[in-house]
């Protein structure tokens, strides 16, 4: 009887202990709560990935997220989503609307909005310019790029650990964030589409920084 007790007690203080180590201190319970915290505890340095785009020339994408001025909010799309991309530029429509107001304002903030495609074999400069016009994504505050090589797709998802999954028909599954990317090129944080104003304002709060 005394051993089932001790073994139980040993059970459950091993269990906690690995739940523990696994939930970073019970603070996440999630892979992607996991991910976000160890983004904020550990930012990551943009790839030198090269991207094209829209009134963009291939360059090294640390050209526009580590030009020592502007703090970036970045999404990740496919210009043929009919689900969760759509959302996704809804909020940065949103964000775009409150920057515009901003500069309205007088009291603009250097933030800036990119949306980066993951399927660059489909979705070339043409076909994002036209996808930027259906968005109504003004140039000078919101840009699309892609990367043209596969495996530069591929280090860039990793680096920054975005899931991306082909479905087997055509389309991806794949997880909806918005990244802040700081002036040095640094991803800082990772926020739910949902919350979009956490993400903006937290941009906004970067960029006062000296």
């Amino acid at each position: 009887m005394l051993r089932s007790a001790l073994l139980c007690a040993l059970l459950a203080l091993a269990g906690y202990a690995s739940a523990s180590w696994l939930t970073h201190g019970f603070q996440v319970w999630t892979a992607e709560g996991a991910r976000r915290l160890e983004i904020a505890l550990r930012p990551v340095d943009t790839p030198d990935v090269r991207v094209d785009g829209p009134g963009t020339a291939t360059a090294p994408l640390t050209n526009l997220l580590a030009d020592g001025r502007t703090v970036t909010v970045v999404d990740f799309i496919y210009t043929r989503c009919q689900t969760v991309c759509l959302s996704l530029g809804g909020v940065m429509q949103q964000m775009q609307a409150a920057l515009q107001q901003d500069e309205a304002d007088h009291r603009a903030a250097a933030v800036r909005l990119l949306s980066i495609s993951f399927d660059g074999s489909h979705d070339n400069p043409a076909v994002l310019q036209r996808y930027a016009a259906r968005m109504k994504a003004d140039p000078d505050l919101w840009r699309f790029v892609r990367m043209p090589e596969a495996r530069e797709t591929r280090r860039l998802l990793d680096a920054f650990e975005v899931v991306v999954v082909p479905d087997g028909r055509g389309d991806y599954e794949h997880n909806a964030a918005l990244l802040v990317v700081d002036r040095q090129g640094n991803l800082v944080r990772v926020f739910d589409y949902s919350e979009q104003q956490l993400a903006l304002d937290y941009a906004r709060h970067l960029a006062q920084q000296p």
